[in-house]
């Protein structure tokens, strides 16, 4: 996978209200989000945020309501302001975009989908997928091919011609993908996608965004309050609360090292071998176990194992990736990695 850094976010800071910069000052002394606005009336909405975007990769943003990752999300394409920082694109800082440069990078460089659909009723499905090359002059004969390649790759092929009320929200949101996928821009932002939809359309659609991205490797960045869609779609996930980070990195990390009490409150009730891999508990190693079981991807899930295994502790796995032995699975340490650890000991560990 492409390691390049596509988006670098650095020391950025938001605070909305009259006077941000003087409210800034109080912050970088320590002011926390609850006494900024008791004592200053301001807003903290990003606090000192830096996280680099690879290339080609799924960077999750997740946290709950008030936590700033839709104000994030938004600021990688300027549809708000920073008070402080710098957000940099392929080493350029978007900060100091004009007006056309701006115009260019939110219609060739970076497509967006919204959770509410944001489809124009009185466009067909075909013309709302083109939308986006359509303001840049394209006519609807000229952009109908490329339309109509995006609709019939996200499961709309036939559908060209309805307009959107007569579909259902599932499908509404294949067009709004099919629409980002058909400005051909190599930057996708999602904010909470998926989160309008019904649970098992949802998960459908995050599968279809997986196979897409295994072909297409867009640079994406997906917001979610949802941590199982979290632990599902990231490459990188990045935890947010009150404005600032409070984790990130690779989410099969995250959960097996939480660093914070928020985190391991978090992932405390999640299905863990429905959602470990066998990649983060397995021993690195090229060497075959001498009594194996049976081969294994990195990529499968506990739950998958322990039902092959049948329960039996005593059965060692070979781990495979395309073709390859990358380690060996001990059913015991499978299931050791079923127990949660709490925030000291996953601190404590995350430093070896």
């Amino acid at each position: 996978m492409d390691r390049d850094i596509k988006i670098s976010i650095r020391n950025l800071y938001k605070i909305f209200g009259p006077t941000p910069d003087v409210a800034l000052a109080y912050v970088r002394r320590g002011m926390g989000k609850a006494e900024l606005l008791e004592k200053q009336n301001h807003v903290l909405g990003l606090e000192d945020i830096n996280v680099d975007i690879h290339e080609g990769e799924i960077t999750v943003i997740m946290g709950l309501s008030g936590s700033g990752k839709s104000t994030l999300i938004r600021h990688l394409n300027r549809l708000i302001e920073p008070t402080a920082g710098k957000i940099e694109l392929d080493g350029k800082n978007v900060l100091d975009f004009n007006e056309d440069q701006l115009r260019k990078l939110r219609r060739e460089q970076m497509s967006m989908v919204f959770q509410k659909f944001a489809l124009l009723p009185h466009k067909t499905v075909l013309e709302n997928a083109g939308m986006a090359l359509l303001v840049r002059g394209y006519s609807v004969e000229e952009f109908e091919g490329e339309a109509k390649k995006w609709l019939a790759r996200v499961g709309l092929e036939g559908n060209e011609y309805q307009y959107p009320h007569q579909l259902s929200g599932g499908m509404q949101q294949r067009v709004g993908i099919a629409r980002a996928l058909a400005s051909n821009s190599p930057i996708m932002l999602m904010d909470e996608a998926f989160s309008a939809l019904d649970p098992l359309i949802r998960s459908d659609m995050q599968d279809l965004l997986l196979e897409l991205q295994d072909e297409l490797k867009k640079t994406v960045v997906f917001i979610t309050h949802d941590l199982d869609e979290s632990l599902k779609l990231a490459d990188h996930l990045v935890i947010l609360k009150d404005g600032h980070i409070v984790q990130q990195g690779e989410p099969q990390e995250i959960l097996m090292h939480p660093n914070d009490p928020y985190i391991t409150d978090f992932i405390s009730d999640i299905n863990r071998a429905r959602v470990l891999r066998v990649r983060s508990v397995m021993t690195k190693t090229t060497t075959p176990p001498t009594d194996c079981a049976g081969d294994i991807s990195d990529r499968d899930n506990l739950e998958s194992v322990i039902a092959m295994s049948n329960g039996d502790t005593d059965l060692t796995y070979r781990v495979m990736k395309k073709g390859n032995q990358v380690g060996v699975l001990e059913m015991k340490e499978l299931v050791k990695a079923l127990v949660p650890l709490d925030a000291s000991e996953g601190d404590a560990r995350s430093r070896y």
